[in-house]
This record gives structure tokens, sequence and C-alpha cells, in this order.
């Protein structure tokens, strides 16, 4: 590949930033109290997350580049550019709306690895990790404040909105850490399994992901899965009151919390 190409495939997209920019400006009309808040959470949410989706399919074609596939670069995936990924609607579109449905956090099928290339088992398997592991990040990241202190005092709006951001990071990592095919805690099982299983369970794969979904539709299911990310959330020192005005706040169209303030 020749260096004028290889410099294109890794630039980063002006999408990007864009993002970034958006984040950024509408964290600061909460703080400052200058945007209206449920339109500026629901900004700060929509941005902040669809970063976190690019980073997340950066890691996986990063890793696979490295590990031998390097196809990826020609296909833009390390451009940070959400909108070189394989299908808009699977990769943007569907976890926004699970989002604004169940305030969920699921990435969706974005990047295409061909993983034929990848040298070694446990190559593929750090390529299917890597997703998770930035989300993993991410969650930490976000909720650093929180243990440290520094959103005490903060305008509630803010603090509610970072915390449901850092919960749908937490989300993202534990539901894509499931051995379900199409997951990404599979693509981490797959190369190590038989090939006959891997052949019976390849073309069940791309409903993987729905199947999680309508599985927690069922009230018990949706119980235990979260009460364990209030668990997580409440070790990282988001409280669940929270991460669920955040989700209020989000849904600003059906009015916002009745009255949002978080005991210190």
């Amino acid at each position: 590949m020749d260096a004028s190409r290889t410099r294109t495939g890794r630039r980063i997209s002006p999408v990007f930033p864009a993002l970034l920019a958006v984040l950024g400006a509408s964290a600061w009309g909460l703080w400052t109290g200058f945007a209206a808040v449920g339109a500026a959470v629901f900004l700060f949410v929509v941005s902040g997350w669809i970063a976190s989706l690019c980073l997340h399919e950066y890691a996986h074609a990063r890793t696979a580049l490295h590990g031998g596939d390097l196809s990826v670069e020609a296909r833009g995936y390390l451009t940070l550019n959400p909108l070189k990924y394989t299908h808009a609607l699977l990769s943007v579109v569907l976890p926004v709306l699970f989002v604004v449905m169940g305030g969920i956090g699921l990435p969706g099928g974005a990047v295409f690895i061909e993983r034929e290339r990848i040298r070694g088992r446990l190559r593929r398997s750090l390529v299917s990790a890597a997703g998770p592991l930035v989300n993993a990040a991410l969650a930490a990241a976000l909720t650093a404040p929180f243990r440290l202190g520094a959103v005490d005092g903060a305008p509630v709006a803010f603090r509610c909105a970072l915390a449901f951001l850092a919960m749908l990071q937490v989300t993202a990592a534990v539901l894509n850490l499931l051995p379900v095919p199409g997951l990404d805690g599979y693509g981490v099982l797959e190369p190590w399994l038989p090939h006959g299983i891997r052949r019976r369970v390849e073309p069940v794969a791309p409903f993987g992901l729905l199947a999680v979904f309508a599985c927690l539709w069922i009230p018990e299911v949706n119980a235990v899965f979260w009460a364990g990310i209030d668990a997580v959330t409440g070790t990282l020192g988001v409280s669940r009151q929270e991460t669920a005005y955040g989700l209020e706040y989000f849904r600003f169209w059906e009015g916002g919390p009745p009255s949002a303030v978080i005991p210190r």
C-alpha cells in the first residue's frame, strides 16, 4: 500500500471532532445553564455515545490491523468516522434507538474484519475484546469525577447526564462480553471452539444482538440485568438515582424528572 493511501486511511475524519464539539458545547450549556436542559442533555448523551461507538470500533480495527488484517485501513475504519462503517442502521441508528427505548448502551455490528488474515487465535480473541475494553475504560474515566468528588456542587442536570452516559458504557461493556453469537464475548471464545460448532453457530450470529435485546424485555431477566448494572455503577461511585434522572432528562419530550435533588 502506498504512503498517500496509508495517510488517508488513518487520517481522523472531521466527523469525529464535530461530535466532540457537540459534546463539549452541550456540556458547557448544562454547566452554565445557558442551554435548554432537556435538549442539552439529549445532545450531550447522543454525541458522547456515538463518539464512544467510534472509539469502540476503532479499537477493533486497530487491533485487527496489528494482527494482520490490512483491509481495515482501506475501508476507512481507522478514521473514527461512523459513516465508514458497514451498515449505518446497525452501526449508529440502532444503538441510539436502544438508548432511547430502554436506556441501554449496546453497540451494533459495525466493522467487517477479515478474520482469516489475523495471525493466531489469541490475536483473534484480542480483536473482539478490544471494543468492550474501550467501553470499560470510558466507564472508568466518566465515573472518575464522581469518585473524586469533582462533580459535588455541579449542576444536577450535568451530573445526571454524565452519570447516564457512564452507565451506557457499563451496559455496553457488560452486554458485549456476553458469550452470545454476534457479540464480542462470543468473538473472544470463537477462535478456541471446534470447527463444527463454529460452522453451526455462524448462521444465527446476525440475530444475536436482537435476541439479547428481546430477552431484556422479559421482566425477570430485566430485573437481574439492571440489578447487576446498578451494582457496577454504584461501585464506580454513581448512584442509581443519578442514572435514572439522567435517563429522564434525556427523554425531555416526556417532561423530565419531577424533582432533581440528588442527595450527597
